[in-house]
């Protein structure tokens, strides 16, 4: 299973698995949990933002999740700022120090305005909303190019997630849409997909992208050990 790239905000896998399979683990991922800000109560306002748009922003803010972190985990911030400026996620006390992006800005706040609130955090699956999940994933096949003098040109100027292989009569390639239209026009039977694909993780920062496929993978065992059971 070769790892084309592993970054903390990128995984990108080359397989040869099923699209069942792979559509499997992406769906996973919405039920791993996270934690995110859930209550905000708000004493003062006077930012451009209503209190229901604010409460949303707080709550895609990206926080941190470690292991330690559990059902009855409850993390509360405070915040008190006046203006005038923008007011950033590194304002908020209390449990600043999870917070992924510190520079994360929430609002903007005029002359002598002020914006005074309390939030808690606690863990959530994308299940119940998207604040809680912990990042993306995608897939795609690989696509077989068959080799002739047009079709290299192509190949070869294409920047996809992978490098063009020659394996015989065949490329074996990650190239961009626009270019295998290029190819089909000239040969409508030189283009098919491979057998293998390519997995992306992208995190929004609360976990590494490698641990999150790592526990979407557990939450999907645990998933089919507790359907196995049903039908025993």
């Amino acid at each position: 299973m070769p790892i084309i790239e592993e970054t903390p905000e990128r995984l990108i896998l080359r397989l040869t698995i099923s699209e069942t399979l792979a559509n499997a683990i992406r769906r996973s991922i919405s039920e791993v949990p996270t934690l995110a800000i859930d209550e905000v109560e708000i004493f003062k306002n006077d930012s451009a933002l209503y209190d229901e748009v604010l409460a949303h922003r707080l709550g895609l803010i990206p926080l941190r999740t470690e292991k330690s972190v559990s059902d009855k985990t409850k993390m509360e911030f405070k915040l008190s700022a006046k203006g005038p400026g923008i007011i950033y996620a590194e304002e908020m006390k209390g449990a600043a120090k999870e917070i992924v992006f510190p520079k994360m800005p929430i609002t903007l706040l005029g002359e002598n305005h002020k914006l005074e609130l309390v939030a808690s955090a606690r863990l959530g699956t994308g299940l119940e909303h998207a604040k809680y999940l912990p990042g993306f994933c995608y897939y795609r096949h690989l696509t077989e190019v068959k080799s002739f003098p047009q079709a290299d040109e192509i190949i070869k100027k294409s920047k996809g997630l992978i490098k063009p292989e020659k394996k015989g009569n065949l490329w074996v390639c990650d190239v961009e849409d626009a270019y295998l239209d290029d190819i089909k026009n000239l040969d409508s039977e030189a283009v098919k997909d491979s057998e293998e694909m390519l997995l992306v993780i992208e995190s929004f920062g609360q976990f590494k992208a490698k641990d999150i496929l790592t526990k979407a993978i557990s939450v999907l065992s645990k998933n089919l050990d507790a359907f196995e059971k049903i039908l025993k």
